[in-house]
């Protein structure tokens, strides 16, 4: 190589690092899932491998990530998130913390699988110590498929967890050009693309003529505002959900105190309704100090007061949020108090 070559090529490498590091610094922790799924065919579309492929493959499918941020990856599982547990998600919840503490990392991403999707999420909005962008993103469709939603999703993640609008906006799913917050979005079709929504409240932006625009954001408490801390939580209380439904009876409520249930959660009909056989068990797991909370299957609307013995057995109310969320917020709430006061105080701000 002759000498002008190599002060050429001296010169790019210089370049190219000060640009590197005048970007925002992202780091992407992927944890599994269809955005890193593959199948044996590009049509194929279910019946994949879920998490087969690691960070750095998709790190490298996406080299546009790098005109936004300095990007670097950490594997912390590969799962499908249906596989998604406790332990999983407390290593998941302090590895953010751990970065989010660090002056050189200025926004995360995590790639996840879309089932348990957004009660990570949620999980981490309670929990994440930091007014840094914390995005979760996945995909519909396995990595090998014909348009695969994948990649796009992951470029336009790395761009908002590295913008300076998305500081302070709690925890955030990016998927199909919008971004979501944590608390009201979920999974609203079992295979489309658009599947994340929030139904009733809306999304926060959107990702649109290459722009990161953003509309609202949420009154709710969470991250820097959150009194939940799981430092030193090597597990959580166990919460069970019961789902109603016809002929409704005891038997599920009556079997998760066997197992040693702290807190129930109800899926309720209507405004949290409760079938009369079930209520007297949950009447009396309230009296014996399990915390009980009302919840519902209908997709809007809050679970509020309702019935007067439901609020004079001592049963609480989850507002809006859905079954799976009230779950997680009773797990952290548990760690604190089991004064049900208390614990509606947190569902109400929450």
């Amino acid at each position: 190589m002759s000498f002008r070559k190599i002060l050429l090529s001296a010169a790019l490498f210089t370049a190219t690092a000060v640009f590197a590091a005048d970007l925002p610094a992202v780091k992407i922790l992927a944890t599994g899932g269809t955005i890193a799924g593959t199948a044996a065919s590009n049509t194929q579309t279910t019946g994949y491998k879920a998490g087969d492929l690691g960070i750095q493959t998709l790190i490298e499918a996406v080299p546009a990530m790098k005109d936004y941020a300095d990007v670097s990856g950490e594997q912390i599982v590969k799962i499908s998130s249906n596989n998604m547990d406790t332990k999983t998600l407390l290593k998941l919840a302090k590895r953010v913390n751990e970065l989010l503490a660090d002056p050189k990392t200025d926004g995360i991403v995590i790639t996840h699988g879309t089932d348990t999707l957004e009660e990570t999420a949620y999980f981490l909005n309670l929990v994440a110590k930091s007014d840094k962008p914390v995005i979760l993103v996945g995909a519909m469709r396995p990595a090998t498929a014909i348009s695969a939603d994948g990649p796009m999703n992951l470029l336009e993640a790395v761009r908002v967890a590295a913008s300076k609008e998305a500081k302070g906006k709690g925890v955030m799913i990016v998927m199909n050009d919008e971004i979501n917050g944590a608390r009201d979005v979920t999974e609203t079709n079992t295979t489309n693309v658009s599947t994340f929504k929030s139904p009733e409240l809306g999304a926060l932006g959107y990702i649109s003529g290459g722009k990161i625009r953003f509309y609202k954001e949420s009154t709710k408490r969470h991250t820097v505002n959150s009194e939940f801390d799981v430092s030193k939580l090597d597990t959580l209380p166990r919460v069970d959900i019961i789902y109603s439904h016809i002929d409704d009876d005891p038997v599920m409520a009556e079997a998760a105190l066997k197992a040693g249930a702290k807190g129930i959660v109800h899926a309720g009909t209507g405004n949290g309704s409760i079938a009369d056989p079930t209520f007297e068990a949950l009447k009396k797991a309230a009296a014996n100090g399990t915390v009980v909370v009302r919840s519902a299957r209908v997709p809007n609307g809050a679970t509020t007061v309702s019935v007067p013995k439901y609020t004079e057995a001592g049963l609480l109310e989850s507002d809006t949020l859905n079954p799976q969320k009230a779950r997680l917020l009773l797990q952290l709430a548990l760690t604190k108090t089991s004064d049900p006061k208390e614990i509606q105080r947190m569902f109400e701000e929450y």
